[in-house]
Formats: structure tokens, sequence, C-alpha cells
């Protein structure tokens, strides 16, 4: 008997296994998610998401559930080790760009929870956890073997996938499978992370708190309405044993909780993570991808790191989706490396940065501290800059043109409006591709975008839609569904030359703002 042929196999799931198998089964994809663990994984871990990603969860259907577990972040507040503020960023903690607030803060162990119940409404996705993947084998044209073992029973089984993904974390099997190997980018620290649970009110600044001490640095952060998070660079001969009780931490975390006792505090979690930089040197091998943690390792210093990993699996979703349904060929998935790779680079580097800022030693770190960082909210625009959240423009691939003008938004994220009845932009796009203009299209022209699987957003004088065209020097332009700027002009028939045949179960409509 021959084996089962799934079209997409994903390893691992966590937040980006699963982001992506819903993405997939959201356009008719089959998928199965072959996962270690039995449930979610109990302990915290990643914390924020910023406004970009929380544009990726409304995406995926649970913006409401999402809601009623995060809390807006007010912003950002460097101290010096004797705690005096440095320098202040605030952040207003309603809708962004992408219209949700643009920090979010979080318990990781309850998204995933909203993230498995809302995939089991998506009868092309399926769960199976227990089991441990032993291997890939490339052995059947067209398919990639996928052999794995029940950790309960001990029986081997293999699928066929004609598509895997490796969401499988730092320590991916998969990585390891294709003979890619991670990239040291020279950044390696060990930290002490905390979880507290409390009721009482602890009376702090409701941002995120970063002290910058090459001794002792420090982030504090409110993740919930009775959770707090720290995390302590350890020094070295320090372990997380050393902090295994409240007594022990109390002396690390008592300028936040001062006179609140200690009885008050119930500690959730201690453990020493190892903050490090890395990113692997090729993240596909033919029919083989990698995604996440196991393509990418982030310090955790700007709040990027599960974030990067929830927009590979938008980046690589629809395509994948174009090329299995035969509307997209098989090139275009060329293209997710070499947008995401940059960009993942690209926030690495800026985490890097911070967190040298916060602990490097010296007189180089003492001057930063003492003299630039004080400075840092005067710069005309750089407060704007650092709490707009906005991310570096994808590199330019077959499916982004980048012409050489200064204000083309080609390889950006359109902004996220409302458009219709309080729907906003991707909720009326719906994960098709868009033509956005202030051009009205001649019926020959609305006929051959919607028989390509496209939708026309008019963007009438005045509203958000033309505003925006109008800042890009553009008349037109053609909006991916992952709402990346493909490509922009003032020419409605030559920028809709650039339109790709791309099908969905959703019914195109005209739509005028």
């Amino acid at each position: 008997m021959s084996e089962r042929v799934v079209p997409v196999v994903i390893v691992g799931a966590g937040p980006t296994g699963l982001t992506a198998a819903t993405l997939l089964a959201q356009y008719g994809v089959e998928c199965l998610i072959l996962e270690r663990w039995e449930g979610v994984y109990a302990q915290p871990r990643a914390v924020h998401l910023d406004g970009e990603i929380h544009r990726i969860v409304a995406h995926l259907g649970i913006a409401d559930e999402f809601a009623t577990i995060s809390r807006p972040c007010l912003g950002l507040r460097l101290l010096d080790r004797n705690m005096r503020v440095l320098t202040e960023f605030h952040r207003d903690p309603g809708p962004g760009v992408h219209g949700y607030p643009e920090a979010n803060m979080f318990d990781q162990p309850q998204f995933e929870e909203i993230l498995r119940a809302n995939l089991k409404r998506h009868p092309k996705a399926s769960l199976r956890g227990n089991v441990a993947v032993t291997g890939l084998t490339d052995d059947t044209p067209g398919t990639i073997r996928v052999d794995f073992t029940d950790r309960s029973t001990g029986v081997q089984e293999s699928v066929q996938a004609r598509y895997v993904l490796g969401c499988d974390g730092a320590n991916s099997l998969v990585r390891d499978q294709i003979q890619a190997t991670m990239r040291d980018l020279k950044f390696e620290q060990r930290w002490l992370v905390v979880d507290v649970a409390t009721t009482a009110d602890l009376g702090e600044w409701e941002g995120a708190h970063q002290v910058c001490d090459p001794v002792r640095a420090a982030t504090y952060m409110r993740i919930g309405n009775t959770r707090y998070r720290w995390e302590f660079r350890l020094q070295p001969g320090e372990t997380a044993d050393d902090y295994r009780d409240m007594a022990r931490l109390q002396p690390l975390i008592s300028p936040w909780t001062q006179n609140t006792p200690l009885a008050d505090l119930t500690l959730v979690r201690v453990a020493e993570y190892t903050f490090r930089a890395q990113i692997a040197d090729r993240w596909r091998d033919r029919r083989v991808f990698l995604l996440g943690d196991a393509a990418h390792l982030t310090p955790p210093f700007i709040g990027q790191g599960m974030g990067a990993g929830i927009r590979d699996a938008m980046n690589l979703s629809w395509k994948l989706a174009g090329v299995l349904t035969g509307d997209l060929p098989e090139s275009a998935l060329d293209t997710y490396e070499i947008e995401r790779k940059p960009h993942a680079l690209a926030l690495i580097r800026r985490a890097k940065l911070v967190g040298m800022a916060m602990t490097e030693g010296g007189e180089l770190g003492n001057l930063i501290r003492r003299i630039v960082v004080p400075l840092l909210h005067r710069m005309p625009g750089l407060s704007d800059k650092i709490m707009d959240g906005e991310t570096p423009a994808l590199h330019r691939s077959t499916l982004i043109e980048r012409p050489r003008l200064r204000r083309s938004r080609a390889g950006r994220l359109i902004p996220n409006p409302d458009l219709d009845r309080g729907r906003r932009f991707a909720e009326v796009v719906a994960g098709r591709f868009a033509v956005v203009t202030s051009l009205s299209p001649t019926p020959t022209q609305r006929t051959d975008i919607e028989q390509r699987g496209g939708t026309v957003l008019l963007a009438r004088p005045g509203t958000d839609l033309h505003h925006w065209l109008h800042r890009a020097r553009a008349r037109a332009a053609i909006i991916r569904p992952d709402g990346t700027v493909l490509s922009s002009g003032n020419d409605l028939s030559a920028v809709c030359t650039t339109l790709p045949r791309f099908h969905t179960d959703h019914v195109p409509t005209f739509l005028t703002q």
C-alpha cells in the first residue's frame, strides 16, 4: 500500500507552525503538523507582538480572542544602574498604522492555546502531537518522506509530503536534515528570566523598563493583569539555581516590587536562557523550508523573535498555496529566502545593537549611557521612528518590483485603515491580490483583474488610501496577499501587468472606499 501524500507537512506546533498551518488551511491546502509534545508547552517564553504581527493575528481570525489575553505597552524607558531614567519613549496604546496597538504584551502559552483552538475550525489542517520526527528522505519524485515515531507506543510511521516546513525551533532536526548551518553573528549572553503572578498593584509605569548596566542589565514588563516579567543578565558563575525562590529573587526585583510582601508574589517560572544572534546559511533545500527559530535566532531586546517566525509563515504560505494550485510557478518559492532573510538579518542586528547599548562595558558603553542615550528623545523624528514599529522593506524579488524612487512603497506593507462598515483593508482583501488605485478602471481592466483572482479598491480623494498613494507619488499599486506592495506607478495599465494570477475561494468584489 502506498503511503499517504499530504500537500504540506509542518514539523513543530509553536506559533510559527500553527500560523503557517492556519494560513494554508484558509486557502484550502491540506496540511499536517507533527509536534513532539502532546499539548502546549506550559512555560511562558515570548511576551511581545508588534502591530504588524497583531495584524496577522487578526488575519488568522482570532483578533478578539487575542485582545482578551493581551495589553498594550505604553512605550520604553531606559534607566541607569541606579534606576534613574535616562530617556523615555511614549507609545499611544490605541490602534496604529496596522489597525492595532503597536506593542502588545501577552503570555505565550495562552496565545498558543488560542492558535490551537482556532486551527480546529479548519478541517484541512490537522495536528498530531507526541510524535518525534526522525528523518526526511527525498526518494520519490515530487515528494519528501517524513519519518516519525509515536512517542507513546514506539511505533514508527511515515508520510509523504509535497513540501515540508521546518518550524521546529533552535535545535531544528529539519535544519540538520538539509545540512544547513547557523551563522554566528557574534552575540551570546546568559540571562535569567523570571515570571511572577500577583494581584498586588506594583504602581510602576506600564511600559517596558530596560536597565542599562554592564554588570546587571535588566528588563521589566507587565504582560497581563496579574503577570510580570523580569530578565536579568547573569554574571559569571551564576545560574538559575541561585534564584529558585522569591526570597533569593527579592534583591533583584525589589526596585519594582518595593514594599509588596513576598507572600503576595507567586513565582511562576525562573529559567536561564542564552540569548544568541544567529541566522541559517540557507533556508531551503528544494521542497524543504526553514521558518522561525530554525532559520534565525534574535536577541529579545526589541521583542521581534517570535514575530519574525510569524512573518516567515505569512510570507511563504500564500506562495505555497499558489504553487500547489498551479496559479504561481515553482520559482515563486525562491522569493521566500530572498525577501525574508535580509529582513530577519536587519532585525537581528538592530536587536544586537540595543543589547550592546544596554550591556556594553568600558568607556564606550559608559559614553553611550551617559551622553548619547539621554539625548535620544530630543533627536528630531527619532522618537517616532523608534515607536512606530515599522520594519525594513523586503528585498527586491520577482514578486517585488523596487524601482529607484525614494518614495516607492514596494516591499513595504500597505497601511490597514478602516474601509467598509468597520472592516479594515486586510479583512476586505481577504488573502487576495488587490489593485489600489485613484484611477477608475475600465470595465475591461476590472474584468481582467477579477479573472486573475484579484480585487479592486478605488481610493477616493480624502480617504486614507488616497493619502497613502499620494505620499508614494503613485496612482495605482498592486498589493500582495500578505499586504506587501508588489509594484506601484501612475499608469494603471502598466501597473496591472505585474498582477499575477492567484485564485482563492473568496469571490472578488469591487469596493469603493
